[in-house]
């Protein structure tokens, strides 16, 4: 077990330098050089080379990515706007909060919604419930939760004359008002995302229930619901654990569309700004951040395998 911890540690490092390396050169490859866009809209007098210089980005790409990535390991120097000159880690600081209460709310609610409907689902087979919620699960997946989120702005503003609040509000200000704010968002975010769980938990408490060892509790004695959720639910949630981890990176790109949407100052809207903008070192940043999350959280998604199943030894 220390052994695959260590291994698995070890990966993560190679794994953020290859992304942050296609990244680094990808972003330079698209169309419209950030030099350009400061001449179009500066005009006359402006010397393009002497910009291009002063940024650093005359030098060949695997230059500027040494000195890239010598600025993070020494000092932590994840560069400045080239557009306004701010510090990547002051916005990143500022920004990353309201992502990742986005983000966990709506993981919370994903989880709330997914696993409970999906094991009323499983107990209650063929039943018009069962059927009510699977069709709920076809739907979840088929609608996009960016489309869901504009119609209900719309029909909203329609119908109730209600629009959500678009100031933002900092959780460390006003926590209730902050909370109430992202709510919307991230319920509209999970219904889509929990559809999928709960499919994957009503199949897998369908199959778990008929195994040798539930009718033995069963023939033990044990209650119906000991039965279901101590024996059943616990070895269902290994492949349930996998859908979520996996849906760690739907979660990222779903944080930028809404706070785009609802006009979140998040990491996702900053990162939309900076690919139009062509900002590199702010791409590189929020791309290093959400990399360095998803890695980690991919992780820790391997190693909860050991403690919901004591059978999976790692070596």
């Amino acid at each position: 077990m220390k052994r695959y911890i260590i291994n698995r540690i070890l990966l993560i490092f190679p794994t953020i330098i290859i992304v942050t390396f296609l990244v680094f050169s990808i972003s330079r490859l698209i169309p419209g050089d950030v030099v350009e866009l400061m001449a179009n809209q500066q005009g006359y007098g402006f010397d393009a080379a002497e910009v291009r210089h002063l940024l650093g980005l005359d030098e060949p790409v695997y230059i500027q990515y040494y000195k890239y990535m010598k600025g993070i390991i020494t000092e932590g120097y994840l560069g400045h706007s080239l557009w306004s000159g701010t510090s990547i880690s002051e916005e990143l600081a500022s920004r990353v909060p309201v992502s990742a209460q986005l983000g966990l709310m709506a993981l919370f609610f994903t989880m709330l919604m997914g696993i409970p409907i999906g094991v009323i689902s499983a107990l209650k087979q063929d039943a018009a419930l069962d059927y009510t919620l699977r069709s709920y699960a076809i739907l979840g997946l088929s609608v996009p939760y960016f489309w869901t989120a504009i119609l209900f702005l719309v029909f909203s503003a329609i119908w109730f004359q209600w629009m959500p609040p678009m100031q933002f509000i900092p959780f460390t200000e006003a926590p209730w008002k902050s909370m109430k704010q992202m709510l919307t968002p991230a319920i509209l975010m999970s219904l889509s995302m929990a559809a999928g769980i709960m499919r994957m938990t009503r199949t897998m408490m369908l199959e778990v229930m008929r195994e040798d060892y539930i009718r033995t509790a069963k023939s033990k004695g044990l209650g119906y619901w000991t039965v279901v959720f101590r024996h059943a639910l616990k070895n269902a949630l290994i492949p349930i654990v996998t859908i979520i981890g996996m849906q760690l990176t739907l979660l990222v790109a779903g944080t930028m569309i809404m706070e785009s949407i609802f006009s979140l100052p998040g990491m996702g809207r900053y990162l939309f700004h900076a690919i139009t903008q062509r900002d590199y070192p702010a791409i590189q940043g929020v791309t290093l951040v959400i990399c360095s999350v998803i890695v980690t959280m991919n992780f820790l998604v391997d190693l909860t395998y050991g403690f919901l199943d004591p059978r999976i030894r790692y070596r």
